[in-house]
């Protein structure tokens, strides 16, 4: 009989093992590290502004406040961070899944079975002790400990702890990421509050000199020397700037408004310095090689995480094709009454098993979870891919962004200064009437343009060296 029983169980997973020989394969393909750049230009210097300290990188220290409470208040990075927590709690699941599981039970209970049946009558006929029957009804008191444990043959359960693991530091850098982005924002709104101050600024100076305009046109009505139009149309003017006034101003309260969310706090005043915006210079920025942004970025580190967790899963699903082992035992006391519980060795009870199962009809939904591991191994991969090329156009872009301002800025400011001493000039003119108030109008319009152009273009000079620290994957350290 033992023997038929031990062919049996060889003929049994001789079975399950050829049934679990025909698991399919996982597409293999590789990310694309190979094709990125050498360079972003002709330049190969590795020297890369990314690994500088965010507080070391920008210099104005109520800039370095606001970022540092945003790091503490952020509702965003708050909720990231919790996010990170459920990914570790994630990992604690699935190493318990690997360890056996022990556990300790206690029980009672009670069994009136009928007189007439084959138990009734056996228990009817037996004795418990010599002289002592068997009691009716029969009580039933149990204390045992007991232990189920899955042996991982084919690394299932491992492979699955180590995708929890690559999902937890994929959470890591994604709170990273969270954070860079976070600085930039804020640095950029920063940067776009001192710039409405300026232009608020510039278009008081404007109101003033239009105003000045408006009362020598009016003292020319009354030589005869202008007509009642050119009063209005200086007027006119005089109006459109102070409307422009209250529009900057709005922008200004939205533009706090919109750091204190950041932030993290109510509504409430931005302290900055509002003098001398334009002679604010933008970071240098070393954008090293392109090779580096795989080490910085912390958006191509989470991608990288997700595609190893999502190769893991396909392993995980390969094994379910796979035969499985589980082993269970028992070890405790049963007895019918309470003070039999420590009678040995009649009171002892134990259990030792093992089961192996394979899938054998119901298979397709096995095929369909692998199939749709390995789709979502290929979605992390070109994911992986898309992110490291954005990476790449995302600094592309800043880089030259910043190089065709420089020299925009350059010319704008020689057209402020040309603007500038056309005003004074046409102001002369027109006081001799050598010129008309159109030429006069049109001049200080002119002038107004380039210098709230001006300040845009050193809103973005400061804006597209933030952005490029951030594309490189600085910030976050």
């Amino acid at each position: 009989m033992y023997k038929f029983k031990l062919q049996y169980s060889i003929a049994l997973g001789l079975c399950l093992a050829a049934v679990s020989c025909k698991a399919p394969q996982a597409t293999t393909e590789t990310p694309n590290k190979a094709v990125v750049p050498e360079a972003y230009t002709t330049s190969k210097d590795t020297t890369n502004t990314a690994v500088l300290p965010w507080h070391d990188f920008f210099k104005d220290q109520n800039l370095i406040n606001l970022i540092d409470t945003a790091l503490k208040n952020n509702q965003e990075l708050l909720i990231t961070l919790q996010e990170i927590e459920i990914a570790k709690n994630d990992v604690r699941i699935k190493k318990g899944a690997y360890l056996p599981t022990v556990g300790i039970r206690a029980g009672a209970g009670v069994e009136k079975v009928g007189r007439y049946t084959s138990q009734g009558a056996g228990d009817a006929t037996t004795e418990i002790k010599p002289g002592k029957e068997t009691p009716d009804p029969l009580g039933d008191f149990v204390v045992a400990a007991y232990a189920n444990w899955e042996v991982d043959i084919w690394k299932k359960l491992r492979n699955s702890k180590k995708a929890a693991v690559s999902r937890y530091l994929s959470t890591v850098e994604g709170k990273n990421f969270v954070v860079t982005n976070l600085i930039a924002e804020i640095a950029n709104s920063y940067y776009e509050l001192l710039a409405l101050d300026s232009q608020l600024e510039i278009v008081k100076q404007n109101i003033e000199l239009q105003s000045n305009a408006l009362e020598i046109v009016k003292i020319q009505k009354q030589a005869s020397r202008a007509t009642e139009l050119g009063v209005q149309k200086f007027q006119a003017e005089v109006m459109d700037s102070k409307s422009k006034e209250f529009e900057i101003l709005q922008q200004i309260k939205e533009a706090e408004n919109r750091i204190n969310f950041l932030v993290g706090q109510y509504p409430q005043e931005i302290k900055r310095d509002r003098n001398n915006f334009l002679s604010l210079l933008p970071s240098t920025v070393n954008s090293g090689i392109p090779s580096q942004l795989l080490q910085n970025r912390p958006d191509i580190k989470q991608a990288e995480m997700e595609l190893t967790a999502a190769k893991l899963d396909v392993k995980v699903a390969r094994a379910e094709f796979y035969p499985s082992l589980d082993i269970s035992a028992a070890v405790g006391v049963n007895a019918f009454n309470p003070s039999y519980l420590l009678t040995f060795p009649e009171s002892l009870l134990y259990s030792l098993a093992g089961d192996l199962a394979a899938p054998l009809i119901n298979r397709n939904a096995i095929k369909a979870e692998f199939s749709n591991a390995n789709a979502r191994q290929l979605q992390a991969l070109y994911n992986y891919d898309r992110v490291v090329l954005n990476a790449y156009i995302e600094v592309s872009n800043e880089l030259s962004r910043i190089s065709n301002l420089e020299k925009s800025y350059d010319l704008k400011s020689q057209q402020v200064a040309a603007l500038n001493t056309s005003i004074d000039v046409s102001n002369d003119l027109f006081k001799s009437a050598r010129v008309d108030y159109f030429e006069v109008l049109m001049t200080q319009r002119d002038a107004l343009e380039s210098k709230l152009e001006l300040i845009e273009t050193k809103k973005d000079q400061l804006n597209a060296a933030v952005n490029v620290y951030k594309d490189l994957g600085g910030g976050w350290k």
